[in-house]
């Protein structure tokens, strides 16, 4: 018996240690406009799912999905306001239907011992999880409104299914700060098997890493505006990926092994290209018959469609790299492809016709890693246990829209960091009325997307702005930071908020880190800007004080250096998430993502920037950045008013003057910057969708038979700029994709593509 007892105690120790903390810690999230006793948090257990193996858990899966019956399911255009977190502990859960996560749902299993999702023989449904059903012959979700939804730790098995019987992993037709992370699909292997991984036919991405696909017909199947995909490895499927649209994808890392064919981009063939292009870094193929096919070749309409960029992709016995339609294109073997592309080039005169070997970039070496740039997924910080973990609720703050939560808030952040513990950020919305320090050594982690919203007089005067999160107290402070799952935002006016500033000069070896943290200014509810308040307004240039919802959404401070940001949004809302209609709004934020560090280094890795006053995207002085697909939008409501008002030219932070030069420009000059790049080098960006689609809230100015006419310039280059390397510039609606100094180097007619303009290769020189 004492025998049994010690035993016993030791099995139930041993899965003490193993569990993971999300599983053990107490959950008390709340959800302030989700109605009483509203449950952010739930674990599919406790609404009875086995994980054995024998029972079917689509019901009880579904239960914890959609628990109540009002969460945004069919006919429900998006909310923020009944967010959930669906937690798998390890288990094989058997589904006989898809799985339909609602909006604003993270779905995440444990990452120590990941749980399987496995379909029956007799499963129905597109989809293991299906992220957008077809209720009717219309996806349910408008695919580029569908925001703020991950799933990670999963293992997707359809070996369950006859291998010739139509079956996919995952149906995600999805947006900006989405997520598919550290996910595994097992689909059979049998030579009949049609099954597919992943699919995605349309959406504005995107981010995805650490994805793994055994078997199949295809393991992903894809057509998105624009995605960064890292980590991802194919093995043994038939085909690997094949892009059925984009206007530019960029692969970091990706592994295909065994397959006998790697990427497909023929669709539409070669009098309609239906893929932008393809950007393939850092990656290797293997016993692979045929790298990538392309239905490229001179004559071929769109001009620049089916571009391609590879730089250090290794092959081991690919007989062939690139396929065109009459034959080899590029000779594989076992050899490393240090640079070759096609498409069309500036360097910086052009356009020219290329398809050759292109000279590599030279990567400064504190940008590098093992096996190409740095890269690091997002820490989940699974070794830890649940006493490694600080509650924000447990802790005093309340979440509750309402309260002030500053002195809680400051109190967590400081008691975490100095006992070497994780700040868990619970479910809320936490209104903040001064600036929170976040000092080195901090480590912040978010359950289902709070958001922290600056409020009150302290981000009232635009003549003296004040951080909401200052990470670091002055620019260059030394140490480490992570950030991760969290928004930031506002709650009223804030005409001198700075969401983030940022000032660690954090190690060479162990940057800091941003991974799913999000800015949301306006649009939701508990931001005061929405239909109601932010209405917005056709011809009419009169500026609302009361919809100035930002400063800046984020700054890094010239002292700065060593940040790896991943899947961060930095968004003020074109439309409101609350109604039904998506209803579009007008708030004004002053200027999106200044880096001025003179120092450098920083990795923007599937980032956006989107309607920001002046600038999405600006470095200024500095150098160093490596970027994949940089995405922006200019404010819907330019031209009128322009970007002249209602924020004046602040000298000090480089602000563009656009009253001094566009002296002489046609068109709508005083738009917002897409990218704006001054006195900087050293700049290696790997995809950039830059889109200009309203002309006050009138879409008919992005057409190519309006004459992409919306804005005279999207993206500047100015003063001692030097070495800007830019692969797959995209750019809509602008005139002029580049300019250096004032004059364009680029115009869109000149460079046609899917729907956008394209660049496949420019170079400052």
């Amino acid at each position: 018996m004492r025998f049994q007892t010690l035993f016993s105690g030791v099995i139930a120790l041993a899965l003490t240690v193993n569990a993971y903390w999300l599983e053990d810690i107490t959950h008390q999230g709340v959800a302030p406009f989700g109605g009483d006793g509203y449950t952010v948090f739930r674990n599919v257990k406790d609404f009875g799912a086995k994980g054995d193996g024998v029972t079917d858990d689509t019901a009880a899966i579904t239960k914890a999905m959609n628990t109540p019956d009002n969460r945004c399911l069919q006919g429900c255009a998006s909310t923020t306001t009944k967010p959930a977190v669906v937690y798998f502990p390890s288990g094989t859960y058997l589904i006989s239907s898809s799985i339909v996560p609602p909006y604003f749902t993270q779905i995440i299993g444990d990452p120590n011992n990941r749980p399987v999702l496995k379909a029956t023989a007799n499963f129905q449904g597109f989809g293991l999880i299906d992220g957008n059903p077809y209720y009717t012959e219309n996806l349910n979700w408008v695919s580029t409104n569908v925001f703020y939804r991950q799933i990670r730790n999963l293992v997707i098995d359809t070996t369950g299914i006859a291998p010739a019987t139509a079956a996919t992993g995952i149906h995600w037709p999805t947006s900006q700060a989405t997520s598919l992370i550290n996910v595994e699909f097992n689909m059979p292997t049998d030579p009949s098997v049609v099954h597919v991984g992943l699919f995605i036919e349309s959406g504005s991405g995107g981010f995805m890493s650490d994805l793994t696909f055994n078997g199949g017909a295809t393991g992903a199947s894809m057509g998105n505006q624009q995605y960064t995909m890292r980590n991802l490895v194919f093995n043994n499927c038939q085909t690997a990926i094949i892009q059925l649209w984009n206007w530019g994808w960029t692969y970091i890392g990706l592994q295909i092994n065994n397959c006998q064919k790697g990427i497909d981009i023929t669709a539409g063939g070669s009098d309609a290209i239906a893929t932008g292009s393809i950007t393939v870094i850092d990656s290797t193929f293997k016993d692979t018959p045929v790298g990538i096919t392309t239905v490229w070749q001179t004559g071929a309409k769109p001009d620049t469609a089916g571009s391609i960029i590879l730089e250090n992709l290794s092959l081991s016995n690919v007989p062939v790299a690139v396929q065109g339609p009459s034959g080899t294109v590029l000779e594989g073997g076992s050899t490393t492809i240090a640079g070759w592309g096609q498409g069309h080039q500036y360097t910086p005169d052009g356009p020219k016709t290329f398809q050759g070997t292109i000279t590599p970039n030279t990567r400064p070496s504190s940008l590098t890693g093992d096996n190409g740039y740095y890269s690091r997924s997002k820490p989940q910080y699974e070794n830890l246990a649940a006493g490694d973990i600080v509650s924000a609720r447990s802790s005093g703050a309340k979440g509750d829209s309402t309260t002030d939560d500053t002195a809680a808030l400051q109190s967590a952040i400081n008691s975490a960091a100095s006992g070497g513990k994780v700040l868990f950020l619970d479910h809320g919305i936490y209104k903040v009325t001064g600036t929170l320090s976040v000092p080195a050594g901090a480590k912040i982690v978010g359950e289902g997307y709070p958001i922290i919203v600056a409020s009150g007089s302290a981000f009232g005067d635009m003549s003296n702005p004040k951080p909401l999160l200052q990470v670091g107290a002055k620019s260059g402070d030394a140490g480490q930071v992570e950030f991760s799952d969290f928004v930031v935002g506002t709650q009223g006016a804030a005409p001198g908020a700075t969401l983030i500033e940022w000032n660690l000069a954090s190690p060479a070896g162990t940057p800091s880190g941003m991974w799913d943290v999000h800015a949301r200014v306006g649009g939701f509810q508990g931001s005061n800007f929405q239909v109601a308040q932010c209405p917005k307004q056709p011809g009419s240039s009169a500026v609302d004080s009361n919809c100035i919802g930002a400063y800046m959404l984020m700054h890094v401070t010239p002292q700065a250096s060593n940040l790896y940001m991943e899947n961060t949004w930095l968004w003020t809302a074109d439309h409101d998430i609350e109604d039904a209609s998506n209803t579009q709004i007008t708030v004004y934020s002053g200027r999106g993502l200044l880096i001025e560090s003179t120092v450098g280094n920083f990795w923007l890795v599937g980032t956006a920037v989107e309607h920001n006053n002046l600038y999405n995207y600006q470095f200024a002085n500095t150098k160093n950045i490596f970027a994949s697909m940089l995405q922006t939008e200019t404010p819907y409501y330019q031209p009128t008013p322009d970007a002249t008002t209602p924020f004046p030219v602040v000298t000090a932070l480089n602000d563009p003057d656009f009253k001094a030069s566009c002296s002489g420009v046609s068109g709508n000059c005083a738009n917002a910057w897409g990218l704006r790049v001054v006195d900087s080098t050293d700049i290696f960006i790997y995809g950039a969708g830059h889109y200009s689609f309203f002309n006050n809230y009138s879409t008919t100015c992005s057409t190519v038979d309006a004459g992409e006419n919306c804005q005279s310039r999207i993206v500047s280059l100015e003063g001692s700029t030097s070495n800007v390397n830019i692969y797959a510039l995209n750019t809509i609606g602008s005139l002029s994709m580049i300019d250096k100094d004032g004059t364009s180097l680029a115009k869109w007619q000149d460079n046609e593509n899917v729907f956008p303009a394209n660049i496949m290769l420019f170079r400052t020189g």
